[in-house]
């Protein structure tokens, strides 16, 4: 099952309703009893706190957060027209989004990348939209990303400044570039490294960033040594296992997306003025990763 968030700022139609109520509204596609399961497991947030009862009433202006499922699409382009985040809120919006990025992102502010989890923002009106745009482009956006990769990063805290451009190679990819490129600085730390004398070193990273270039994470771990597992674009390295349980080894080397989860946002409400924090809860496939990890390391 995936984990995904569904909450709402809510007007004043559904003041007093019932959580699993309000939720089986607008999800037309979930029974009211899957709904209720997935509220008792804690995939549910309310002003970004989990809510794990289906009869918990909700309030108008009660925040909206959108939790990404990996997989998912941000917005419709070439080869991916349907089943698209903007799809999705069009949907539920009733066509009220933000017109600035046009037919095709309205609504959208910023992106992530189909295979990656986690939180993004989405603007209902232009003025919303225009006021968290200049959040990004003057990079006071806090975003912060989780991520599993090959190897033990040195030092174990650190920042990565290194410019970004389109890849000379392959024009769909992106690489660094020491001539040329946008200005692009992570900052990282080790949460964790997985160790065993059978095992390659992989670890488990936070990603605090300073710029959003396309690809920033995925691009500066693979120029610095350590690529995300499961990157097909810029990591594909498959590592040998010795001694340990062949079905945990496949789970780890075939990790079918890049191992990359947007877990946090904050910035600042456009109308209010008031700091906002947002948190997205780690899907299912990356939960399973670090138990696996966890299971072969000592």
């Amino acid at each position: 099952m995936e984990k995904k968030i569904f909450t709402t700022k809510e007007t004043v139609n559904f003041d007093g309703y019932r959580l699993d109520k309000f939720l089986q509204s607008q999800l037309k596609k979930f029974s009211r009893t899957k709904i209720q399961r997935l509220i008792k497991s804690g995939f549910v947030k309310i002003n970004n706190k989990i809510i794990k009862e289906a009869s918990k009433k909700i309030k108008v202006n009660d925040e909206i957060v959108i939790n990404k499922s990996p997989g998912m699409v941000v917005h419709p382009g070439a080869g991916n027209y349907e089943k698209t985040l903007v799809n999705a809120l069009l949907y539920h919006c009733k066509n009220n989004l933000s017109g600035i990025g046009g037919k095709l992102r309205p609504g959208i502010v910023h992106r992530i990348d189909k295979d990656t989890s986690g939180a993004i923002v989405v603007a209902k009106n232009d003025f919303a939209h225009i006021n968290l745009s200049e959040q990004f482009s003057k990079h006071t956006i806090k975003r912060t990303y989780e991520a599993i990769v090959w190897g033990s990063l040195r030092p174990s805290i650190g920042k990565i400044n290194e410019n970004i451009s389109r890849s000379i190679r392959n024009r769909q990819l992106m690489s660094v570039s020491k001539n040329k490129g946008k200005k692009a600085i992570t900052n990282y730390k080790t949460l964790k490294v997985f160790k065993n004398l059978n095992l390659p070193k992989m670890s488990h990273i936070e990603c605090k960033l300073e710029t959003g270039r396309t690809h920033q994470i995925r691009v500066h771990m693979s120029f610095k040594g350590n690529p995300i597992i499961g990157d097909k674009s810029y990591g594909k390295t498959q590592k040998k296992f010795k001694n340990i349980d062949a079905s945990i080894e496949k789970k780890i080397n075939n990790f079918n997306r890049q191992a990359l989860h947007a877990k946090s946002l904050g910035f600042i409400h456009p109308k209010t003025n008031k700091e906002i924090f947002l948190e997205a809860i780690r899907p299912k496939d990356f939960d399973m990763l670090i138990e696996n990890l966890n299971k072969v390391s000592i």
